[in-house]
């Protein structure tokens, strides 16, 4: 389990989280123009519809970038600097950030394969989280 600042479990993010407490990374896309959408909100930024449904991801993407933070912002990351906060870009478009979990910061490239790997960090909240793609 972790100290580290949870999400909060409410709204469409709820929902989110939800999916990843069972293992399953899934996205709102929108039903109208298919736009998929990521952080979870009510209304498509495209076209305004507020039709969409959770659709699963293929779990896979790219790093598309990151920073390095030596020094924590929070207590509860003290031990654990270095660390880099990634965002990945999916196979479906959206961005996420999250971490690499089998690779040091100063190891993480562009473009570089990744794919989903869920960590439980309490009862209620698990995270998507990322690995090297084989």
């Amino acid at each position: 389990m972790t100290d580290k600042p949870l999400p909060e479990m409410q709204g469409t993010s709820k929902e989110f989280y939800q999916w990843c407490r069972r293992g399953d990374l899934r996205f709102q896309r929108c039903t109208e123009c298919q736009v998929w959408r990521h952080v979870p909100r009510e209304m498509c930024a495209k076209c305004g519809s507020d039709e969409w449904k959770w659709v699963k991801s293929s779990g896979k993407g790219t790093v598309f970038t990151w920073t390095v933070a030596e020094r924590p912002m929070h207590p509860a990351f003290v031990e654990s600097v270095p660390y880099a906060p990634v965002v990945i870009e999916m196979d479906e478009g959206v961005r996420i950030v999250s971490e690499v979990i089998d690779c040091e910061p100063a190891d993480l490239e562009i473009d570089m394969r990744v794919e989903v790997a869920f960590a439980k960090v309490s009862d209620e909240v698990t995270l998507p989280k990322f690995r090297r793609a084989p």
